[in-house]
């Protein structure tokens, strides 16, 4: 496992979640959850403030799509974000599968107690800290980087 703190984001239309982990690759965490703009570049510069204390080796942004694995409306959405990052950001941007974090991100709430509707603020925070234990565990298994590589993505 490669030492260095990983960046997830979970992209929603309203909010964007960001949970960062240690640097052993360990415990992934919640860091917060930035409101979106209709500003692409303000946004942007949203997420950079919330993680500029980090030293990120590697962010992994959450890709929605369908049970099926084909793209979701929120898909483009996702990749828009991925991409403006890619040009950000110092280090790699992969797309991680993330069909099931929101919904283990509100199970997960209300397992703690607590109740969804008065949750919105940080359930995105929940499912990139869901998308993160996700690409950690990969790693840690399959001792390979997980997701894909942005360019990749945009090659196919």
């Amino acid at each position: 496992m490669r030492t260095g703190r990983r960046l997830a984001i979970d992209v929603g239309k309203v909010r964007i979640g960001l949970a960062v982990s240690d640097l052993h690759g360990i415990l992934a965490s919640g860091l917060s959850t930035v409101t979106r703009s209709k500003d692409t570049d303000t946004t942007i510069q949203a997420i950079m403030r919330e993680i500029e204390d980090f030293e990120v080796i590697e962010a992994y942004v959450g890709l929605p799509v369908s049970m099926q694995g084909t793209e979701t409306a929120s898909t483009s959405d996702a990749l828009l974000i991925a991409r403006e990052l890619a040009k950000t950001l110092t280090c790699d941007v992969r797309l991680i599968d993330e069909r099931l974090s929101t919904v283990a991100a509100s199970r997960a709430l209300i397992s703690s107690g607590r109740n969804t509707k008065n949750s919105r603020s940080i359930v995105d925070q929940v499912a990139a800290t869901v998308i993160l234990e996700q690409a950690l565990a990969i790693e840690k298994t399959q001792s390979r980087a997980p997701g894909q590589l942005l360019e990749e993505y945009d090659a196919e």
